[in-house]
């Protein structure tokens, strides 16, 4: 009987946030278990001067949690999961997935303004490509200034007057009490949310049956899995870096389900987007025809000239 188990963490007051949240969770279903955190400064925690497209992408936040899965020192890695690469390290698997906190992205700012109201040319801090894509394509007067660091710091920098605005992933506000520093969550016509964006990813040793089954017992969300599955082919079919905006988000609307995507330019002067409707069975063949419809409209040119 597993009695003990140690989950592999960033140490950022959100990653902390996510695996007491897990802890929480397993303790409901095997209380007799003890939880440890081996805390972990990843790559992504320490370059905070460079965007992230340039650097290695989203995967630098990822690297070393999965090291401490094969080296053993940790057992379960509790992951934001947009921050997932769309392949996982050989030898580890995607365990469980949560349910989704609320996807949008969010304005943040010091007036209760929304992107339609920020002043002319007001400066709005990201680090997503995709952000600044949807962003310029609505207000091309916009001045898009980099903006990293965790959640606590990236509201500072704002209130401290370096960004008129700030865009921040929802989730992250809400699960860290700050809900109310939002002033306008971005509808899905003005900003189709990362992959997977507000769902938390559980990741193993593959095989690893003992922690699968106990973390699937307490946290695994199936409709989610499907829901998420959609996107995460779209995004492997495209290809695509950190350097290329890539959107996609999955609805369950009827019992079915409704994947949207987009591809675009990051000074949003050229955006493509895309839906497919089909089976949740069938997420990864959805996945894979929303890929080829946008490919189809155009975007191995905007991937080709995103990537060099």
């Amino acid at each position: 009987m597993m009695t003990k188990l140690t989950i592999a963490t960033r140490g950022s007051a959100l990653a902390l946030w996510q695996a007491e949240h897990t802890k929480a969770r397993l303790a409901a279903v095997a209380p007799e278990v003890t939880v440890d955190f081996n805390v972990i400064t990843t790559q992504g925690d320490k370059i905070l001067d460079v965007a992230l497209a340039k650097v290695g992408g989203k995967g630098l936040f990822v690297k070393e949690i999965e090291q401490a899965l094969i080296d053993r020192t940790a057992d379960l890695a509790v992951h934001s999961m947009k921050d997932v690469p769309s392949e996982l390290a050989p030898g580890l698997q995607l365990a469980a997935v949560s349910t989704r906190e609320v996807p949008w992205d969010a304005l943040c700012a010091r007036a209760p303004v929304t992107v339609d109201t920020l002043a002319q040319g007001a400066v709005v801090g990201t680090s997503s490509m995709r952000r600044q894509c949807q962003l310029l394509a609505r207000r091309p007067d916009l001045q898009i200034k980099l903006l990293r660091g965790n959640v606590p710091t990236r509201l500072r920098k704002l209130d401290e007057g370096e960004y008129d605005a700030i865009v921040l992933a929802a989730a992250g506000l809400t699960r860290l009490g700050l809900g109310d520093r939002i002033t306008q969550l971005l509808p899905l016509e003005l900003s189709i949310p990362a992959v997977a964006q507000g769902v938390l990813g559980l990741e193993t040793r593959a095989g690893d049956t003992a922690v699968i089954d106990l973390i699937r017992k307490a946290i695994h969300d199936p409709v989610e899995e499907r829901r998420i599955a959609a996107e995460r082919t779209f995004l492997l079919k495209m290809g695509g870096s950190c350097q290329t905006p890539l959107a996609a988000h999955a609805l369950s609307e009827h019992g079915q389900l409704r994947l949207l995507g987009l591809c675009g330019m990051p000074d949003g002067t050229k955006m493509l987007r895309a839906e497919v409707t089909g089976a949740p069975a069938d997420a990864e063949a959805i996945g894979t025809e929303l890929a080829a419809k946008l490919m189809a409209q155009g975007a191995g040119a905007i991937l080709a000239a995103t990537q060099d």
